[in-house]
């Protein structure tokens, strides 16, 4: 509990981690609010589908709260938003002059704090992906002002967890993602980093996935644990293996 968990991906898709945590964390029975900015609804459906999790009867029970960031995206710049709810769009920074994220922040503190009757274990703050608040014109300060506020609310206060995906590219010149991406693994707990092979692609390796404990944020003298595994996606699963002994090898 309480914990900031980090998913990076470079030069591959790291999404496989988000179905994982979204399926695990609705089975242990956490709140989960999910803020999905990469696809529509019925894709993160169908994948949870297929690991045994229905996301519409978790909806239907209250123990998931989804914001379709592409459908708001649209209903927003088309006007639609507003009149249907009545309500502020949590991605209200678009229309606006100000890149200011208190709406988005807003939702996930109201569909987060527990109601009298709720009996889920813990919350649960999914992000899926970071990196497109930027691409809709949101100020880096302004996306780690909202984690900040967001690992406050929900990790300390309300004792949940939050897991993050955002893309990265060392070679980029998208200077702002990188701030944002080496912001945030200076204050995470744990980051899976997921990786593409360096020698190009391969049929029975996927990529490598690095473990990094911080270990150094508990402000003993020891150096953070790093692990490093291969991996290949399989239609209901991920086998994981040490590198250089995937089964095609041996």
């Amino acid at each position: 509990q309480g914990k900031f968990t980090l998913l990076r991906d470079t030069r591959t898709d790291g999404s496989f981690l988000v179905h994982h945590f979204l399926s695990f964390y609705l089975r242990a029975g956490c709140k989960v609010c999910f803020v999905a900015l990469l696809q529509s609804f019925s894709h993160y459906n169908i994948v949870a589908q297929k690991l045994g999790v229905s996301l519409t009867a978790a909806k239907e029970r209250g123990q998931l709260v989804f914001l379709e960031g592409l459908k708001s995206c649209l209903d927003l710049l088309f006007g639609e938003e507003e009149k249907q709810s009545g309500q502020p769009s949590p991605l209200q920074f678009i229309s606006e002059s100000a890149s200011n994220l208190k709406a988005l922040f807003d939702f996930v503190w109201t569909s987060l704090t527990p109601a009298g009757s709720d009996s889920w274990k813990g919350p649960v703050l999914l992000v899926d992906d970071l990196s497109v608040l930027l691409s809709l014109g949101a100020a880096p300060v302004a996306v780690l002002d909202f984690i900040h506020y967001c690992r406050v609310t929900v990790c300390s206060q309300l004792k949940g967890n939050i897991v993050v995906l955002v893309h990265s590219n060392e070679d980029s010149e998208d200077e702002e993602n990188e701030l944002v991406v080496n912001s945030l693994c200076h204050h995470s707990d744990l980051i899976l980093w997921v990786e593409g092979l360096a020698t190009g692609f391969c049929k029975d390796v996927h990529g490598q996935i690095k473990i990094i404990r911080r270990v150094s944020l508990e402000l003993t003298a020891e150096q953070d644990l790093i692990q490093i595994y291969q991996y290949k996606i399989q239609d209901k699963n991920v086998t994981f293996f040490a590198r250089g002994l995937s089964a095609a090898v041996l």
